[in-house]
């Protein structure tokens, strides 16, 4: 596996950074509650200041298949409330609309031998901060199985599958794992300023490590909203005064998904300085 670092130096709060990357909110919503009906999974994402709301629709009812649908309409508080309400009612006669977690963000789906699974990002803690960019550890994780138990087959509780799922829990996202919901830390911070005008994340990018698995959701819903890209390193900050003048001091290594030394040679990024020291 290819492995790349940079080190970054942040230049005193006193002094506005230019040059900032993209803040546009459309790269991802940061705050979801999950919410389950028998037929149905509703995944209600808002901005940071919960202001404007998104709904994500996933089907139940389909044992093998994945069916996602984004509704277009971006709801306010009060609206979004009453939507809720409304699907509350509507399935009453099934069990109502249930609460089933707080969430920061999907890892991905996968699929073993029927049925898909969520891996949602249930806890995080704050580990940095770029550019006026929050950047995150995971805390907590939970895999979702999609499909209702009522149309679920025999596969879907085999010894196989359930090794499988097994092997998937091992994976420990608490560990060596972060991301940011607004500022693009699988690329460098130069490509970065170069590439202001972009509104979506790059989940293109070699320093991915969760590419494939959040590619259903993104292709269903054309964009890159409800997923985080994970990025599997180092990340780590520290703040330093010097002459009175302070510091965040940022060092951030990336492992690449990719096996270097293709026929194709290295990829664009892995061209970059290992290590890069940039005021800002």
């Amino acid at each position: 596996m290819a492995a790349k670092g940079e080190t970054l130096k942040l230049n005193s709060s006193k002094t506005q950074p230019p040059n900032r990357p993209n803040t546009d909110s459309s790269y991802s919503l940061e705050k979801f509650r999950l919410y389950e009906t028998q037929a149905r999974f509703y995944l209600i994402g808002s901005d940071r200041n919960k202001q404007l709301f998104r709904v994500l629709k996933i089907d139940r009812m389909e044992p093998s298949e994945l069916n996602i649908s984004e509704d277009p309409v971006v709801y306010p508080v009060k609206e979004v409330k009453s939507l809720l309400q409304r699907i509350a009612d509507g399935n009453r006669a099934t069990g109502g609309l249930t609460f089933v977690a707080k969430v920061y963000g999907i890892v991905g789906c996968i699929k073993f031998l029927e049925s898909y699974y969520l891996v949602l990002v249930t806890k995080r803690h704050q580990i940095g901060c770029i550019c006026g960019h929050a950047i995150y550890g995971i805390d907590e994780s939970q895999i979702i199985a999609i499909p209702h138990v009522s149309v679920q087959t025999d596969l879907a509780h085999s010894k196989t599958e359930l090794r499988y799922k097994k092997l998937l829990s091992s994976v420990d996202l608490t560990k060596d794992f972060f991301y940011s919901h607004t500022y693009p830390i699988m690329r460098s911070l130069q490509k970065n300023v170069l590439s202001m005008s972009e509104k979506e994340m790059p989940y293109d990018n070699i320093f991915v490590w969760n590419a494939y698995l959040t590619e259903p959701i993104r292709f269903r819903c054309k964009n890159t909203m409800w997923t985080i890209a994970l990025v599997h390193g180092h990340f780590r900050q520290v703040r330093l005064s010097i002459f009175g003048r302070d510091f965040n001091v940022s060092l951030i290594s990336r492992r690449s998904r990719h096996f270097a030394g293709t026929r194709e040679g290295p990829k664009e990024e892995e061209q970059l300085p290992r290590s890069v020291l940039c005021p800002f």
